[in-house]
């Protein structure tokens, strides 16, 4: 099968390309920088922006089943290139669509669940990949820095959110399902840094910022205002969807969701302590 992966560089299109690969699928995948791309042996990478469909077209050709995201570019504007998309994907014959959601409707969601092609939409929660923006503070100082530390999530392993991606692209069944990812278990953000101090193998004190302090931090790495009030909203409110555990990744993978602990051990070396030269 011959499968197109859009965002393939990302925290989960790498996954989903190396899973396929590894499943013995013809993949395509779609770069904005396919040349500085790390793809396994055997992976077709090809050139590509979504905010332009048209330029890419040519990599629709013999593709039936594609993974998109629904935002383009550096600052994760919401595309508006869907029914461009869609239509390429019906004339090329794509039987199977999967969609990464982020937070709220976007719409090249409309576009693909009108589109008369099946769709699998995927809902994770917080991923786990987004605790390696810790990695710099443990290493150098042992510290972590965060607001609303008590705040609850049940965490999802990128590799999980892939799984079930590729099982949605590869088989029959998950057309019209919208999938909520999690992980195995709701933790803190105090059990995550205990769950990485013991995959690290040393001490790592959190230090809890105030929601000022968190503002100015967010906004000194420039985000916009209304990125930093969705991180407040999000961090300090975390919806029920953020921290209730739901056994999807078991029952479309056929096997439990991974958890942080495990995740922990397997980047255990992002969190070690600088050696002295």
């Amino acid at each position: 099968m011959k499968i197109l992966v859009t965002g393939a560089t990302g925290t989960v299109g790498r996954e989903i390309v190396k899973q396929l690969a590894e499943g013995g699928h013809h993949v395509r995948a779609l770069s904005r920088n396919p040349g500085r791309a790390r793809f396994p042996e055997g992976v077709e990478a090809v050139a590509g922006d979504l905010a332009a469909p048209e330029a890419f077209a040519a990599a629709f050709e013999g593709v039936e089943a594609l993974h998109l995201i629904n935002f383009g570019g550096d600052d994760y504007a919401p595309l508006q290139t869907g029914e461009q998309i869609v239509a390429l994907a019906r004339q090329a014959g794509v039987r199977r669509i999967t969609v990464l959601l982020g937070g709220s409707s976007t719409p090249l969601d409309a576009a693909v669940a009108a589109g008369g092609i099946g769709w699998t939409f995927l809902q994770p929660v917080e991923f786990m990949a987004n605790h390696l923006e810790w990695a710099a503070s443990i290493r150098d100082e042992g510290v972590v820095r965060e607001p609303f530390c008590d705040r609850l999530s049940a965490v999802v392993h990128e590799a999980d959110i892939a799984a079930v991606a590729v099982a949605a692209l590869t088989q029959d069944g998950h057309a019209g399902k919208k999938y909520t990812l999690t992980g195995p278990e709701v933790l803190s953000v105090r059990q995550k840094i205990e769950l990485l101090a013991a995959a690290a193998g040393r001490e790592i004190q959190l230090v809890e910022l105030t929601e000022q302090q968190a503002r100015e931090r967010w906004a000194a790495a420039g985000f916009s205002p209304e990125a930093i009030e969705f991180f407040v909203e999000i961090y300090g409110n975390t919806p029920k969807i953020g921290y209730t555990v739901v056994p999807t990744v078991a029952q479309v993978t056929g096997r439990p969701a991974r958890t942080f602990a495990q995740w922990a051990r397997e980047h255990a070396a992002a969190f070690a302590a600088q050696r002295a030269a």
